[in-house]
């Protein structure tokens, strides 16, 4: 191969629409979460109904935002226990995988503009070249107009 054929256009476009699809597998992460936990709550427990840790009455009334409901803290059962530990191994993986997808766009962009700057430098060095060029010079090789 000679030369490079990228299109920026191209390339942005590429990168707003991957940049789109990251943020659905974001936003399918959170559900997924969500989901996990309520299913963990739903499990139930398997400790005997009065033997389960609820709720004191001195923890009733309204919670502050981003705080456990006071409906779910409660013991958490096997099948609790058990997707705790699922997500907590997975954690790392799911981290990682992000970070995979924002270090492939920021490469890409970067690779991009690095693309167009040394198209921009070439053709700098072309008109500079071609503004230093006498032409008298050239008339006076072989081959020149006299």
């Amino acid at each position: 191969m000679t030369s490079w054929d990228i299109k920026p256009q191209g390339v942005q476009g590429q990168l707003r629409l991957t940049g789109e699809r990251a943020g659905d597998l974001e936003k399918a992460l959170r559900t997924l979460m969500t989901h996990m936990s309520e299913a963990a709550y739903a499990a139930g427990t398997a400790v005997p109904g009065s033997a389960a840790a609820l709720p004191t009455p001195t923890m009733q009334g309204p919670v502050p935002t981003g705080q456990v409901p006071l409906s779910q803290r409660g013991s958490t059962g096997p099948v609790g226990a058990a997707l705790s530990q699922y997500l907590e191994k997975r954690q790392t993986d799911l981290k990682a995988m992000g970070e995979r997808i924002q270090a492939a766009l920021l490469g890409a962009a970067k690779a991009t503009n690095e693309y167009v700057e040394g198209d921009l430098t070439a053709a700098k060095h072309a008109q500079d070249a071609a503004k230093n060029m006498r032409l008298d010079q050239l008339r006076d090789a072989a081959g020149g107009d006299k």
